[in-house]
């Protein structure tokens, strides 16, 4: 079971860093219009909280996820010139090695537990019951 855990990891440290390149390349001037208009689209998709077909909906809802993100990331790294995709590769390994802030993490939760909060207070006070 752990021998799995850490297989599903790195599988997913290495989709994520392919999903940042894609991203980076997509901002690459050097890159071709096409591919830069092509990795943006496929980055936003696999960023985007909103799915083409929903995941509620029985297998399909999964089904986009597990073929529209890849194919694209693979049109994309097989298509985008070799080094547009070195710079991003380079840069978005760089942005997942920078140390994460927990700190930070815990301050921005905190503010929208805030905003959350004061938003509540006022829909109570607006709209009594």
């Amino acid at each position: 079971m752990a021998r799995r855990r850490g297989l599903l990891k790195r599988w997913a440290w290495a989709l994520k860093s392919q999903v940042l390149a894609v991203y980076f390349a997509a901002r690459d001037p050097a890159a071709p219009a096409a591919l830069r208009l092509l990795a943006l689209i496929v980055a936003a998709y696999a960023l985007s909280p909103i799915d083409l077909i929903p995941d509620f909906i029985p297998l399909l809802g999964y089904l986009d996820d597990l073929l529209i993100v890849p194919l694209g990331l693979w049109l994309v790294v097989r298509y985008m010139p070799g080094p547009v995709m070195a710079r991003a590769r380079l840069r978005a390994e760089a942005l997942l090695k920078r140390p994460r802030s927990w700190a930070a993490a815990a301050v921005v939760i905190a503010l929208w537990l805030l905003l959350a909060g004061l938003l509540t207070l006022w829909l109570v006070r607006t709209f009594p019951a």
